[in-house]
């Protein structure tokens, strides 16, 4: 064999197959038990796709001469993780809501009184695609740097058509820019802005649905979604969202049950929903629609904390039901300024009581389920993304346990990457 090379996460070149060995690795594989552990395992990659995971003892069965050899030195390897609910494209923040939640407001007090969402559509608005990239970059950067390959973001601080597609056009942007998937969606339902209060209607039929149109058209948007909530647009007004993107053969997915039950995620389900996020106020019917639906569940632990909400996602209902359950960060300027998916996993475990296992296929494997792409990344399987964490750690709970302590060792995305 040639080039022995053994930096963590040497890049392949798309002619050369590369080994990844030595190494203890969770392969999240469904067929398999529990976290799909591989305790002496091997994975080797070509033109960015996994060719073969297994023992090491059987990994001579498939290598080539010439393949790029990683010795991980017994490290773990997991699939990349995945936050599958950001908002981290907008402009300026929201420190000073913040502090009037110190001071005892409610977020639908604060929301009332035209902060909020509608806080953030300002700043964002007075921003090009270049400046909202520059903004968005730091906050991408900081999830990369923990292991992240894939990541969702949604425009709604625009709340008019040419500022929303401002959002999306800085996403894609991202995209150019770094070693990352960006996955995008359309959420202009996500507040009414002040010209439009009290013509939810009017809102929808003048800016989102034309807006969803020409987003569309230029290739923007991977799913549709929206805010159910009695603080922003009713069932029957999403419907009519959904059935908009329905036409136009777009995947949908749902801001549900966060501070009220309106019924949001079985209609969310209705429409095979990708996913519905949030959930505090979910019921058992709603659980139950969304497992016979096969959407996922997407929990967001920094709203919950951020807001000092009481009421817990019915995490019991939704394991009885048979729900896939997702974690993201949902990093947005007001109700969740997080961009760290380890600490969401923290909180998920903390917080809801999810189990280290749930935890990390949370933000790997249903992560990707929740964004359609369970096919291409998520777990670590022979035909998928080469997408991996490699991680300075003993066991796996240490991603779930730890505070505030980052173990990445290496992020390989597409089969190319390098150490940190």
């Amino acid at each position: 064999m040639t080039g022995n090379e053994s930096a963590i996460g040497h890049g392949a070149r798309p002619e050369r197959q590369t080994l990844w060995s030595n190494a203890r690795i969770a392969t999240l594989d469904p067929s398999k038990v529990g976290l799909g552990i591989i305790e002496s395992g091997a994975i080797l990659a070509r033109g960015g796709r996994i060719e073969w995971v297994g023992e090491m003892a059987d990994v001579t069965q498939t290598m080539q001469s010439d393949s790029v050899l990683n010795d991980l030195g017994g490290r773990w390897v997991t699939p990349a993780l995945i936050d599958c609910h950001t908002h981290i494209v907008h402009g300026g923040n929201r420190a000073r809501e913040f502090e009037m939640r110190l001071a005892g407001a409610t977020y639908e007090e604060i929301a009332r009184a035209g902060g909020g969402i509608v806080s953030s559509v300002k700043a964002t608005n007075a921003l090009s695609v270049d400046e909202l990239v520059s903004e968005s970059l730091p906050r991408l950067d900081t999830l990369l740097a923990e292991g992240v390959s894939t990541v969702e973001i949604k425009s709604g601080y625009g709340l008019n058509i040419d500022a929303e597609l401002r959002m999306l056009r800085a996403a894609r942007r991202l995209q150019e820019l770094r070693p990352v998937r960006i996955v995008t969606s359309w959420l202009a339902a996500h507040a009414t802005p002040v010209e439009y209060r009290g013509r939810n209607g009017d809102y929808i039929t003048d800016v989102v649905l034309p807006g969803l149109d020409l987003a569309h058209m230029e290739g923007l948007v991977d799913a549709v979604d929206g805010f159910c909530e009695g603080i922003a647009f009713s069932p029957e007004e999403i419907a009519r969202v959904f059935d908009h993107a329905r036409a136009l053969g777009v995947r949908v997915k749902l801001h549900a049950e966060q501070l009220s039950d309106l019924g949001g995620a079985k209609l969310a389900a209705s429409y095979g929903a990708l996913s519905a996020d949030h959930l505090e106020y979910l019921d058992a019917d709603g659980g139950a629609a969304m497992a016979a639906s096969g959407t996922v569940a997407v929990l967001l632990p920094g709203a919950f904390y951020a807001i000092r909400e009481t009421r817990k996602p019915p995490v019991a209902a939704l394991r009885q039901a048979g729900t896939r359950i997702a974690v993201a960060t949902d990093c947005n300027p007001g109700t969740s300024p997080l961009t760290s998916l380890l600490l969401a996993m923290n909180m998920a475990a903390t917080l809801f009581g999810l189990t280290v296992e749930e935890c990390l296929a949370g933000t790997t494997r249903e992560a990707a389920r929740a964004l359609g792409l369970l096919g291409e990344t998520g777990t670590l399987e022979v035909g998928k993304s080469a997408d991996l964490a490699i991680w300075n750690i003993d066991s796996p709970a240490e991603l779930v346990y730890r505070i505030g302590f980052n173990p990445l060792a290496g992020r390989i995305f597409k089969g190319e990457g390098k150490s940190l």
